[in-house]
């Protein structure tokens, strides 16, 4: 076999003649060879490092995931904290609610209100025509922002009704403590305060209380709160009893048959503190009622029709 070379421009041939066989077959081997060699070569080498790209890539995947179920579960633990504090604060706004409902009951009671027109048992009857056009729904933000408001709301009414209910008590308190209304159930006025004819003596003088006439053993009652100061015989009165109300202000029931109260008892306003009689310097079953501002006699008749 001959091999011809060709120089530039065909100027220049160069021949070797292939004579052996072996020559030839290696140079068919190495043509051959050769390149299955590198082709064989790169491909073991791609195969050698596709596994450790796949595993990259795996782990960076991994490294991945493993950061999301973190965020994940750090969520869930925010919901979950979030979730308790607003239970907890649902409590204590119910608790707050109940607190208010019972105070109102007291005020309804206090005030004399119709139970019927302020039942804080029930919800509050509301209604009107639905409006889809105005439809907003509410965000997480925005239901904290109006579960704390309305937490600031309960909690300056609980405020302005304490207030509201401690001055109604007051006033309420201060009511019952100062006279007012008859000293007996039954009877009829048979001596104004003021000048009269004395009826031992006959003459002119100052009568300093109310006569009122009725039944002998008849009930003699308070006509305001307080405690009682004296409660037994006293010269002109036969059996007294005085009580003290506070603000200045006292009342006397003199003549009575039995006195039923002793000295330092808290009494009511209606309580009966006497029975009637003819005691001491009386001409019949009579109650003599005073009533006495800052230690001086005042005329009862407008305590009297102060009645309620």
């Amino acid at each position: 076999m001959n091999i011809i070379f060709i120089g530039k421009r065909g100027r220049q041939t160069k021949t070797v003649k292939l004579a052996s066989p072996g020559i030839i077959v290696g140079a068919l081997l190495a043509v051959t060879l050769i390149p299955s060699t590198l082709f064989y070569s790169g491909y073991f080498t791609a195969q050698n490092a596709a596994p450790k790209q796949d595993q990259a890539l795996i782990s960076s995947w991994q490294g991945e995931m493993k950061v999301q179920r973190e965020e994940i579960a750090t969520a869930r633990r925010k919901v979950d904290e979030d979730m308790d504090a607003l239970a907890i604060r649902l409590g204590e706004l119910q608790a707050k609610m109940i607190r208010l409902d019972a105070l109102g009951e007291r005020l309804t009671e206090v005030a004399k209100l119709d139970r019927g027109e302020f039942d804080f048992s029930s919800t509050p009857a509301q209604g009107g025509p639905k409006d889809d056009t105005a439809v907003e729904s509410m965000t997480a933000p925005d239901f904290v922002q109006s579960l704390e408001m309305l937490t600031r709301q309960v909690d300056d009414r609980s405020a302005q009704l304490s207030m509201l209910e401690t001055m109604m008590m007051s006033r309420n308190l201060r009511d019952e403590m100062r006279p007012a209304g008859r000293p007996i159930k039954r009877g009829w006025i048979s001596s104004y305060y003021g000048m009269r004819t004395d009826p031992f003596t006959g003459r002119r003088e100052h009568h300093k209380g109310m006569d009122l006439a009725g039944k002998e053993g008849s009930d003699v009652i308070a006509v305001g709160s307080g405690v009682v100061t004296w409660a037994g015989d006293r010269y002109g009165y036969g059996k007294l009893v005085e009580v003290n109300h506070g603000n200045g202000y006292s009342t006397r029931y003199g003549h009575g048959a039995e006195v039923l109260v002793s000295v330092g008892d808290t009494v009511k306003k209606g309580q009966v503190l006497a029975l009637m009689g003819s005691t001491g310097r009386s001409t019949g079953p009579h109650v003599h009622f005073e009533v006495l501002y800052k230690g001086k006699a005042v005329d009862p008749k407008k305590y009297i029709l102060a009645r309620r």
